[in-house]
């Protein structure tokens, strides 16, 4: 059992090492479509990313329990976009505090969220599987 948490934080790990650049391009991507680009599949990124953290972390939770969780965090945070104390503020100042707290309340970002949870529950699904069926075809239990 060990193994196949090893691997399924292994796998997680390579995804977020995929998945974390893409996400700050989207910061800065200037192409067709950039606002969208950097707000709304930015956000959907962010959840996936957020999935994978929280499933490194804490690898025994049910892959639709992150993501309900992620979903809930990440609703509640965009609230707090509704709400400007000075540390907020001050936090949000910066690159990573804005990137991570958002800056400004959307209602479309919901629907972003939600994609986003459901892509990181289906992926993390996928790699608990996949590292599953490795266990047990090398001989592991």
């Amino acid at each position: 059992m060990a193994i196949q948490v090893e691997k399924y934080r292994l796998l997680i790990v390579l995804l977020i090492i995929v998945i974390a650049p893409m996400g700050f391009y989207t910061k800065f991507y200037d192409g067709p479509a950039a606002s969208w680009v950097a707000n709304s599949f930015g956000g959907l990124i962010y959840e996936v990313f957020w999935c994978l953290v929280v499933a490194l972390l804490i690898p025994r939770v049910r892959p639709f329990n992150i993501a309900v969780s992620v979903f809930l965090v990440t609703c509640l945070l965009e609230f707090m976009q509704l709400w400007h104390p000075p540390f907020l503020e001050w936090l949000r100042a910066s690159f990573i505090g804005r990137t991570i707290l958002g800056s400004s309340f959307n209602w479309l970002d919901f629907p972003y969220y939600a994609l986003g949870c459901a892509a990181g529950w289906y992926i993390l699904e996928l790699m608990g599987r996949v590292s599953k069926a490795k266990g047990q075809t090398s001989g592991q239990p």
